[in-house]
């Protein structure tokens, strides 16, 4: 009687370890894959060639909502680019640059994000899991997606603008167990390497364009920017006066 107590007691315990294990079972799926790095540029590029990077604007949108910069994120992006070894240096956002030796880059980052944790579909899936006691839950299979649209703009010091497209998503598949956040930061990882890896690829082929010597420096420092409010105001202007260099202060 108890050696049968026993066995029924050692099949249960093993059919729960089995379950649990089968459970935590995931994969992930990225498209396009990741590319592999670049590690140089398409041709040799002499140091009196390289010019500075400057990123001037970031911009970070989750489903749509603007975000605060990720300065993880940027990181990660200059970090990829600092692999290509095509600029001199790089200069973060915010940060003033040392000489810039009147030519460089001036950089602007468009990062959007997508999630789609399926929250309709999971619960209705828990429910199915939960009236089972579990028993289904290897057999029901869960998904999170997870997109990224990544958009660079370069400006020579000319004022040649040259705009980068590059997209990637993926779909991590997981059972009930599966689901941790650490499976979440996978996925993240791999979507945003296989979207810069795509970003970089494209500036490597575009080498010449931003090398020192691929056109001269123009003879006027002095750029022109315009400056717009966020919203318009309801009415009335202000005048501002500037005065010229020959009237009197």
């Amino acid at each position: 009687m108890i050696g049968h107590r026993i066995r029924v007691s050692t099949l249960m315990i093993s059919s729960l370890l089995v379950i649990a294990t089968a459970g935590c079972a995931r994969s992930i799926a990225i498209d396009p894959p990741s590319l592999e790095p670049q590690s140089a540029a398409t041709q040799s590029v002499s140091n009196e060639d390289r010019v500075p990077f400057v990123m001037d604007t970031f911009r970070l949108s989750l489903n749509g909502a603007p975000q605060n910069p990720s300065r993880d994120l940027e990181r990660r992006i200059l970090a990829s680019l600092q692999e290509t070894r095509l600029f001199s240096t790089l200069v973060p956002l915010g940060e003033a640059p040392a000489s810039l030796e009147g030519k460089a880059i001036n950089a602007r980052m468009t990062f959007n994000e997508t999630i789609d944790p399926h929250s309709g579909q999971t619960a209705f899936k828990g429910i199915v899991i939960g009236a089972s006691m579990f028993l289904l839950s290897p057999l029901i299979e869960l998904d999170y997606d997870y997109a990224v649209q990544a958009s660079l703009e370069l400006e020579r010091w000319d004022g040649q603008v040259t705009r980068y497209e590059a997209r990637s998503s993926g779909t991590v598949r997981y059972n009930l167990f599966g689901a941790t956040p650490i499976m979440v930061d996978e996925l993240k990882g791999q979507v945003t390497e296989a979207c810069l890896a795509q970003l970089v690829d494209h500036l490597v082929r575009d080498t010449n364009l931003y090398l020192a010597s691929s056109a001269p420096l123009t003879d006027s420092t002095i750029r022109a920017v315009t400056v717009k409010a966020r919203t318009p105001r309801a009415s009335g202007t202000m005048p501002v006066n500037i005065p010229t260099s020959g009237s009197p202060t």
